[in-house]
């Protein structure tokens, strides 16, 4: 049986890995990561055309990677409505791992982060089965067993397109025996997973919206319904964890200044749910009015939530201030 839970909580989730210091989504970030002392690292999946898992943020990849710059795959440009919104560009699922491997990673965001955008050109798009082979030589190597977090990425969509994500997500799994949580934002791939693994199960929740599954099954229902006691209890049936939205712990007024915490970490914990909440980053933009300048705040008074675990684009910063018991 996989290991399901570190024994020191809260646990530190590297967001995309270390993904303040490196480009998002690849080996090298990952390895930062591990190296920095994260307990788990976070990739988000999408699929080839090949039915190969890779690590990218979205299907639409000419935000993450030189694709642009390749004339031989111009002919695959184009639209696509993914989830409701249109997309346009070029798609995991009209390429071959082959064709994947000849890309190189990019900054997502690099008038934030122009430090990472020395490292373009550098980094191949790794798939899911070199991230767990990674994983698994870090864990060996320096003693410690570190998690995977991996997120479905566009589920639905996946699955109607014939290229499910859940069942070649399993069989990756197989191979390891490392702790692991499986992610998604929809809830009926997490249903279905749960009566296929015993691995625990996270209902990611947005402070906006509803799961995209809920638009398409015609489910009244939004991510804020599945957080009263009902929707909570609900969620315990299938996932061990929720992965919230910081704003649903703590709300920010119009100026972007912290209120009082809600009751959700308290009803989540009665409903016997895990809660790490996202996303954790140092850079201004990002933090509320009050921590500007000073991350460490931020992690000061989550943390005194009594949350269970953070994803963080810095988990040095994270592990820095993360109480020990």
């Amino acid at each position: 049986m996989t290991q399901s839970f570190t024994d020191h909580s809260p646990i530190i989730i590297a967001h995309r890995g270390a993904s303040g210091y490196r480009p998002e989504h690849t080996l090298a970030s990952y390895e930062l990561a591990i190296d920095l002392g994260a307990d788990y690292i976070e990739p988000d999946l999408v699929i080839t055309k090949d039915g190969i898992l890779i690590a990218r943020h979205e299907n639409e990849i000419s935000e993450t990677t030189d694709i642009a710059n390749h004339p031989e795959f111009a002919h695959l440009k184009t639209t696509k409505i993914i989830d409701g919104e249109i997309k346009t560009g070029w798609f995991t699922e009209d390429l071959t791992i082959a064709e994947i491997k000849t890309l190189t990673a990019q900054e997502r965001i690099p008038q934030i982060r122009p430090q990472n955008i020395a490292y373009h050109g550098i980094f191949t798009i790794p798939t899911f089965v070199e991230i767990i082979d990674l994983v698994k030589h870090k864990s060996q190597a320096i003693g410690r067993h570190i998690g995977i977090y991996p997120e479905t990425k566009h589920p639905s969509y996946f699955k109607a397109i014939g290229l499910s994500l859940e069942s070649t997500l399993l069989w990756n799994l197989q191979r390891i025996n490392l702790p692991v949580f499986i992610q998604s934002f929809e809830v009926s791939n997490l249903k279905e997973l749960s009566q296929k693994t015993d691995l625990p199960l996270v209902q990611l929740i947005n402070d906006i919206g509803k799961p995209y599954d809920f638009i398409i099954n015609h489910d009244p229902r939004t991510y804020i319904d599945l957080l009263s006691q009902q929707g909570l209890k609900e969620i315990a049936e299938y996932a061990q964890a929720i992965g919230v939205h910081k704003n649903l712990l703590i709300p920010r007024d119009i100026h972007g200044k912290l209120l009082l915490p809600t009751s959700l970490i308290i009803d989540a914990h009665i409903a016997n749910l895990q809660v790490h909440a996202w996303t954790f980053r140092n850079e201004d933009c990002f933090l509320p009015l009050d921590c500007q300048g000073n991350p460490q705040k931020e992690y000061e008074i989550f943390f005194n939530l009594g949350i269970d675990g953070v994803f963080s684009d810095y988990p040095d910063m994270a592990l820095k201030i993360k109480p020990y018991e």
